[in-house]
This record gives C-alpha cells, structure tokens and sequence, in this order.
C-alpha cells in the first residue's frame, strides 16, 4: 500500500481533530500479496501468542497528536512491549511507541513510496527493521531486503537469510512466500496451510490409536 502521509485531512475544527480509520480508497493489492500478508500475520501472531506483542496490518499509525496528517500505512508492523488486542488506528503517542518492525509488500506501482517515502517516515519514527518483499518478483533485486537503523540511519543487511535482532528470527524466501526461520529450534514457522496439515495429521493419528486400543481391548479374553 502506498504511503500516505499528508493525504489523510481532518475538517474538524482544531479543538476536535479527527484521525480517521480509513482514506476510503481500494488496496489495489493483488491476490498474492494479500495471501502473503496473512501468512505472515498469521505466523507472527502464533510465534508471539501470549507475550506482549502486537501483530497489526493495512493500519493507519499516527504521529503527531496535534496534525492528523502525520500518518504512514504500514503493510504489516510488529511492535514490542505493548498490549495485545485490536485496534483501528495505532496513536504513537497514546501506545507510548512507534512499530518496531515493518513489512512492506513491493510492487512497481508502489516502490517509490517502498523505498523511499515510507523509510524517510519510518526512520522518524524509530521503526528498528525495515523488510522489502517482492511477492511477484516485480521488480526488487533481490526480493528480499532488509534494512536495521543505525545512527547514520537505515544500513541493509546482508546474506541468504536476513537475521532480525527484534523478532529474534531469520527471513528467507521458500515457495514464492516469505518464511521465518527459528535459529534457536532450527524449526521454521508454520504457515497456516501447514498448520492445518499438522493439525489433521494428528487427529488422524489420535484416531488410530484409539481404533488400535479399542481393538487390543476387544481382543482381550474375558
């Protein structure tokens, strides 16, 4: 999704500023960046299931608690040390915190905003990582990158795998999707496709075994 700061307007007056959710403007995503934002989303939030992390996506994230203009939308952001839970807009000011970790999902529509209008914003802000995908293989070379701020600002970071020091996971690219990779388990993380698979396989598992001990009972002599 395009950058939008400064296109977001309030005509309330100054006293009752309005942050609204939502520019009413389409995505204008294709299916398979949706499908690897969820995937994505999905990950994350069971990785960090139970801790005090939020997983937030397609969400306005304001700034400035006097300028409602001061606003960026992030594809996907992961933010540390706040409560779990949904919101409609992320208020910097009242979550005591900017996102820690943005994901943008590239295109050739959106890569001037990708590369550079969002990283601007998101070094204010103090966004720690910033990761590049390119879902359809568009345009980014390689397809994904990633960057860590530093005092000098944004410095990319380098390999196959790009190690993010916040998520405490590896990223990497598999089956045109972008995966996370656990380097203290050496496991990947599911996705939801996965999951599923897991899950069916071991409530057929669950089922033989009871089949098996219903069997060996029957067999028994009375």
């Amino acid at each position: 999704m395009a950058a939008i700061r400064g296109s977001v307007q309030s005509s309330a007056p100054t006293q009752e500023l309005v942050f609204p959710e939502s520019d009413s403007k389409p995505m204008g995503e294709t299916g398979f960046h949706v499908k690897c934002a969820l995937a994505i989303i999905a990950m994350l939030e069971s990785r960090f299931r139970r801790q005090d992390v939020y997983v937030g996506a397609y969400m306005f994230v304001y700034s400035d608690p006097a300028d409602p203009s001061e606003v960026v939308c992030p594809d996907v952001f992961v933010v540390f040390g706040v409560r779990p839970g949904e919101r409609r807009t992320w208020k910097v000011w009242e979550e005591g915190k900017a996102p820690d970790v943005v994901f943008e999902l590239t295109s050739k529509g959106t890569r001037h905003e990708d590369r550079y209008t969002k990283p601007a914003i998101y070094e204010e802000l103090g966004v720690r990582e910033y990761f590049l995908f390119d879902p359809e293989g568009d345009y980014l070379n390689p397809r994904l990158q990633g960057f860590r701020l530093a005092d000098s600002g944004y410095q990319p970071l380098t390999g196959e795998r790009l190690h993010s020091e916040r998520l405490g996971l590896e990223l990497l690219i598999e089956d045109r999707l972008l995966r996370f990779h656990d380097p203290a388990t050496d496991q990947m993380l599911r996705t939801p496709a996965e999951y599923e698979e897991a899950t069916q396989a071991a409530e057929a598992e669950i089922t033989r075994l009871r089949d098996e001990l219903a069997r060996l009972r029957g067999s028994q002599p009375q």
